[in-house]
């Protein structure tokens, strides 16, 4: 019962997470703006998301550092699903292979799936290709690992 409440709660969680700008993670926000939850599971996100002009190189191709910006933040809603914590997780190991491009204004799909967790450790491979075709446009596979690193900027009540 309780693994069934977890996407739920989870992709609402995430939604809201996405919709709210953070301090101090400008890239983020502008990368993942945009980014439509599809489907979210314990330990599978799928999105889609429509690659707006900002984020696109002198040719007009999806530029690859937003593509490796948007499938770890695909990759932490994965996690998110599994262990039901939104922040707090660091990526380890991070390895991503691109097969090909898109242009502005074409929708692609991404899909990330929790390989493995291991308590504190969690395997992650997304998926990035082209919705009209299924055209694969890049495959990442990420360790991370489970944190309790306060940030600096979130306050928290003095000890003293």
């Amino acid at each position: 019962m309780e693994g069934e409440k977890l996407p739920r709660i989870s992709r609402k969680g995430i939604q809201e997470y996405l919709n709210k700008e953070m301090p101090h993670v400008e890239l983020q926000n502008i990368t993942a703006k945009g980014l439509i939850i599809d489907h979210a599971r314990k330990g599978f996100v799928r999105c889609t998301f429509i690659i707006p002009p900002s984020a696109s190189d002198a040719h007009g191709n999806w530029q690859v550092g937003t593509i490796a910006t948007i499938v770890d933040i695909v990759a932490s809603m994965a996690i998110c699903t599994e262990t039901a914590i939104i922040r707090g997780n660091v990526t380890m190991d991070y390895n991503i292979s691109y097969y090909s491009s898109a242009k502005i204004q074409e929708e692609v799909e991404i899909v990330a799936k929790v390989v493995g967790n291991k308590g504190k450790l969690s395997s992650i491979r997304v998926e990035v290709k082209k919705k009209d075709d299924g055209e694969l446009i890049a495959i990442a596979k990420q360790w991370t690992a489970s944190n309790e690193f306060r940030a600096p900027w979130i306050n928290h009540p003095s000890k003293l």
